[in-house]
């Protein structure tokens, strides 16, 4: 947006706020899900009930979705996904509120999510299998493995970027639309607009983790 909130909160030159605006969103909304995550944390109670029961709810609807991706053993893996899908949803959704933007519009955003995917499917791989790892990039057959690894290391090089455009194109695309339409349009023929990317943000949150589900359980499952 041209005049976004941004600039007043950080009451500096337009062009600084301009380059800066997304990492300060970025930071406001783990600002944010801190916050609500140590207001609900703060007296938990055996039966829930209010705001814990809805994030409650929340988080075992989530580890459903893990489990069903993954197999019994995602609970181990739901800090990072779990984080990843609050941090992305809540971004995704801040640029639905006028004045604001949504840090997942900029690629830096989204390959900086991308690129702890990336290294975490990998970590967690060694971790899995030590340096019999190796074997997932070398193919079943070993004279294969000239062949294989190049083809491995550019198959998995891409998958980062592929996550980071896929996102951001989806989330700055579709605000850019309902920008044009806002700004064309009376404000009730816009509505619909903002319910599809209401929409789009859950999607595109849903896809982004699930890709690095499969990832990760691709890297921690034995090489065939």
């Amino acid at each position: 947006m041209e005049h976004s909130v941004v600039y007043f909160l950080l009451l500096l030159n337009p062009h600084i706020a301009e380059k800066f605006r997304f990492v300060f969103l970025a930071v406001l909304v783990t600002i944010i899900l801190t916050t609500i995550s140590f207001i609900v944390t703060r007296k938990l109670e055996t039966i829930p009930k209010g705001k814990q029961n809805v994030f409650e709810l929340i988080i075992s609807g989530l580890l459903d979705f893990m489990n069903d991706v993954m197999g019994h053993e995602s609970k181990r893996f739901f800090p990072l996904i779990g984080s990843l899908a609050l941090f992305i949803l809540t971004s995704n959704l801040l640029g639905l509120i006028p004045g604001f933007d949504s840090p997942t519009g900029n690629i830096n955003t989204t390959a900086s999510c991308a690129i702890v995917v990336f290294f975490a499917t990998h970590y967690y791989g060694f971790k899995a299998h030590g340096i019999k790892y190796i074997k997932h990039f070398t193919g079943p057959i070993g004279w294969l493995a000239p062949l294989m690894i190049p083809i491995e290391l550019v198959s998995h090089i891409v998958r980062p970027v592929s996550l980071s455009i896929r996102l951001f194109g989806n989330i700055f695309g579709g605000h850019l639309v309902l920008a044009s339409f806002a700004a064309l349009v009376p404000l009730i023929v816009p509505l619909p607009m903002m319910v599809m990317e209401i929409f789009v943000a859950f999607v595109q949150t849903i896809v982004f983790i699930m890709l690095s589900m499969i990832y990760i359980s691709l890297s921690v499952e034995e090489a065939h």
